[in-house]
């Protein structure tokens, strides 16, 4: 027995060892992909970093307080902040700052529309814990709770996080493929700023259209790609700090950045505004979480993005000492001119790569909104079918698109470019600290005096950034503060409008239990056929069913409510996808349809029939023991009604603003009816026949 007991030790201890194995195999190719993907921004950064900073008459000293700031911002903002902390608060592996807020959303009672809607807080997010019972919160949860301003402000630091997160999207495309481009008029001086600007524009193009096929087959193409940048810069940088000034790492010492700023005074203060810009693509890092996972991030930056950066910025910094006025193409006039063509042609591709961090993160902080509600529907598409992570927005690729072109032809220079781009980049990290940090208190439990030594010197290195870079916004950083702005004020009107409706349909919902008196009045005629009728409320019908039986003054002799709930798994299994039950009355119904993300949904044919009968038969089995009879009676109903003609209504709502409606209201409101008129269907395009279709409208009083 005993030798039994160790053999099944030794094979337990072997099978954990092969699940470790391949994990780690796993986390290490999806780490060789997330090169092409996340660190597209960040690791080519060294492109524009050098040209963006307005250096006059630089010195030795300079360049090496300047490299200094640039070494310790990477540690503490890369590796201390994003890599050590951010990456552990996820929200079901989504990372952003909107993950932060959905995060405190479904541990404290705040987010009232999340609370609110049809589909509870555990059924979108499949979050088993649930919010936390009211003695266990601490004060600041207790507070938060209670103060609606306060939730108020909370909510617009997440809404102005994700607004920052699309105008960063807009900005690194445009600064990387332009600042890389630009390498031609190096060698050929006689090449003009239109052909710049036309090549430019035409790599953008064939990098939007590519979106669609995906992440993992654009990582697939793109990190060979970023690996050879990743790989080669380095080396380059390290020749260059041999041969140029080879005890540059001296400048680690933070004494060089104190001596920078007294010897700068305000003038050093205003060049962190492009200092910054070498870490631009970090807050990606974390954006992008849904596409990769944890493990994998932070293996491909410690592993290669860190020791890159750093090598590099030290071969730059190297070379300028010793060519003090080359900082305006910082980048490739460190390069060899033996290597110069094939890293032209390195450094071109691999700015094409770098726009993909944050234009992958733009489409998952969307995805993020919508599941909160707080963004008009677009289209959303999973492009992998074992990450939920893994989407697509055709719409969002497209306004990406055009603003990046607009962006180019405005500025037409990565300098200028570079003005707009740190203010963006900074607030993103900005606001991530002060979420993370309110996280940190309510979720992780972590005490005030650690949570401290976390927020306070981040927030103020990130607050001393972001006064520097706001000097920046008369020179063209009022742009992404502009394109903020507006997708704040669409965020805005769109989630008061939503939060609106729904208190509307919760106070006037129609109970089940006064569904059959509804039902007997004499007026209400049951007619021939089934009727699928689309209900978003839990525990009750949408007062939208009331407005359709005054108005139509009849019911179809089946009718089931159909409720659809997402669930963030990618397939839900079959026998419990259909869950579906009688309200009571003859042929009346409620059915809740459980869908994946990977699901496609159709209810129309016999397959969906077949389904909703099967689903029906299988309550009648448990509750009954004579059953085959009363299947049988149910089957033939369902059969019958189906031959009469099936019909798919669905209501919509629109506000009624009269002439008494206070103005904040007509304002917000009217503009929630401009968006949701143009917005997409809440339903799924399930392949209805459009002769199966049916809609009509109601009115709600403001």
């Amino acid at each position: 027995m005993d030798v039994e007991v160790g053999d099944g030790e030794s094979f337990s201890i072997y099978f954990s060892f092969v699940d470790q194995n391949r994990s780690f195999r796993r986390d290490f190719i999806l780490a060789y992909k997330t090169l092409g993907v996340v660190f597209g921004g960040l690791v080519t950064s060294p492109l524009y970093v050098y040209p963006s900073m307005n250096l006059k008459s630089p010195t030795e000293e300079d360049y090496l307080g300047i490299y200094s700031i640039m070494f310790w911002t990477l540690t503490l903002i890369g590796v201390v902040k994003y890599i050590c902390i951010a990456l552990n608060a996820d929200d079901h592996g989504e990372g952003g700052t909107f993950a932060l807020y959905s995060l405190l959303c479904k541990h404290i009672n705040i987010g009232r529309s999340l609370q609110s809607k049809s589909v509870n807080s555990r059924t979108i997010f499949s979050y088993s814990d649930g919010p936390m019972v009211a003695e266990t919160r601490n004060e600041l949860g207790k507070f938060l709770e209670k103060n609606i301003i306060a939730q108020r402000i909370v909510l617009f630091i997440a809404m102005s996080g994700v607004c920052m997160l699309i105008g960063d999207g807009i900005l690194t495309p445009a600064i990387s493929v332009l600042s890389a481009i630009e390498g031609l008029r190096g060698p050929f001086p006689s090449v003009s700023k239109v052909v710049v600007e036309g090549l430019s524009v035409a790599v953008l193009l064939a990098l939007f259209l590519l979106q669609k096929h995906g992440t993992s087959r654009v990582s697939f193409l793109f990190s060979p790609i970023m690996g050879t940048w990743t790989f080669t810069t380095p080396i380059i940088g390290l020749y260059s700090l041999l041969k140029y000034y080879p005890s540059i790492f001296k400048a680690l010492s933070p004494h060089y950045i104190v001596h920078f700023f007294l010897r700068n005074k305000s003038k050093g203060w205003q060049l962190l505004g492009g200092t910054i810009l070498c870490i631009t693509g970090a807050e990606a890092m974390f954006a992008d979480l849904g596409h990769f996972n944890k493990r994998s991030i932070q293996m491909a930056f410690l592993l290669t993005i860190y020791p890159s950066l750093i090598l590099t910025y030290a071969g730059q910094t190297a070379y300028l000492i010793r060519h003090l006025n080359d900082h305006s193409d910082g980048f490739y006039k460190f390069v060899p001119h033996v290597v110069y063509w094939p890293m032209f042609i390195i450094a071109t591709l691999a700015a094409i790569v770098a726009s993909q961090s944050l234009i992958s993160a733009s489409f998952s902080v969307i995805k993020q909104s919508l599941l909160l509600d707080y963004f008009p529907r677009v289209r959303i598409i999973h492009t992998s079918q074992n990450k939920e992570g893994e989407v697509y927005s055709p719409e969002t690729n497209y306004i990406l698109m055009v603003l990046c072109v607009l962006i180019i032809l405005y500025f037409g220079d990565g300098k200028d470019i570079g003005n707009a781009f740190g203010v963006v980049v900074i607030l993103v990290m900005l606001i991530t600290t002060i979420l993370l940090t309110i996280v940190m208190i309510i979720i992780w439990r972590t005490p005030i005096i650690i949570a401290m030594l976390y927020f306070v010197p981040f927030f103020i290195m990130e607050g001393v950034y972001t006064s520097a870079v706001f000097t920046k916004i008369p020179q063209g950083g009022w742009i992404p503060f502009a394109i903020s702005i507006i997708l704040a004020s669409i965020m805005f009107a769109w989630h008061y409008g939503r939060q609106r409706k729904l208190e509307y349909e919760m106070k006037n919902k129609i109970p089940i239990v006064c569904l059959n008196e509804l039902l007997s009045t004499p007026q209400i005629q049951r007619v021939p056929g089934m009727c699928f009728f689309y209900n978003k409320i839990q525990d009750g019908i949408t007062p939208l069913f009331g407005h359709y039986l005054k108005t139509m003054r009849s019911l179809h002799k089946v009718t089931i409510f159909i409720t659809l709930r997402y669930m963030l798994v990618a397939k839900v299994d079959s026998n419990e996808r259909i869950i579906i039950r009688k309200l009571g009355i003859d042929g009346v119904y409620e059915c809740v349809i459980h869908c994946g993300y990977a699901d496609s949904i159709a209810l129309e044919g016999d397959h969906f029939f077949t389904q909703i009968r099967d689903s029906l038969e299988q309550p009648i089995k448990m509750n009954s023991g004579d059953f085959s009879r009363q299947i049988e009676e149910e089957n033939s109903e369902l059969e019958i009604a189906k031959k009469e003609g099936v019909v798919h209504v669905r209501g919509k709502a629109n506000f009624h603003i009269s002439k008494s409606t206070i103005l904040f209201d007509k304002i917000l409101l009217g503009f929630y009816q401009f968006l949701h008129g143009n917005c997409r269907s809440a339903l799924p395009n399930m392949g209805i026949p459009l002769h199966q279709r049916v809609e009509f409208g109601m009115l709600y009083e403001t």
